[in-house]
């Protein structure tokens, strides 16, 4: 994906913390599941308005490791809704230092719909179907102050 079509996306912005890393200042091969749980809260905190009233479950997470972060890098996340579900709906994320084209992690992650109540699925309504597949194209949330630099 190009710089362009990069920006028409959700991107979320993040700082490796040292305690985020191993001996080696390499991010600990579990942060990354944390990093997609953070991107996907702010891509949905973005893209639906309403996003306090969203129960789900994350039912299936496949990460895919090609280059390692490291200790005060930049990450930057991007997040985009790849299927929708009768109650389902699935997120990639992709990881990238910030202001480079490579992909360093690749993220899926597989929700499930819930009601609070009884903690059965249920089915994706109509408001938050829409809210969905528009997604947060442009949107940015940034936690490391990225932006303000470039």
């Amino acid at each position: 994906m190009k710089g362009s079509d990069m920006a028409a996306q959700f991107r979320y912005y993040l700082r490796v913390r040292y305690s985020e890393c191993d001996a080696q200042r390499v991010v600990f091969n579990a942060r990354y599941a944390d990093y997609a749980d953070i991107a996907s809260t702010e891509f949905l905190r973005a893209s639906c308005p309403d996003f306090g009233f969203i129960e789900y479950h994350l039912v299936k997470q496949t990460i895919e490791w090609k280059s390692p972060a490291r200790f005060d890098q930049i990450l930057e996340l991007t997040v985009s809704v790849t299927h929708l579900g009768t109650s389902s709906f699935t997120l990639a994320i992709e990881f990238r230092v910030a202001g480079q084209e490579q992909i360093i992690t690749r993220a899926e992650t597989v929700n499930v719909l819930i009601d609070a109540e009884t903690m059965q699925k249920t089915a994706i309504p109509p408001e938050l179907r829409a809210a969905l597949e528009r997604g947060a194209p442009g949107m940015v949330t940034d936690h490391a102050g990225y932006l303000m630099r470039t």
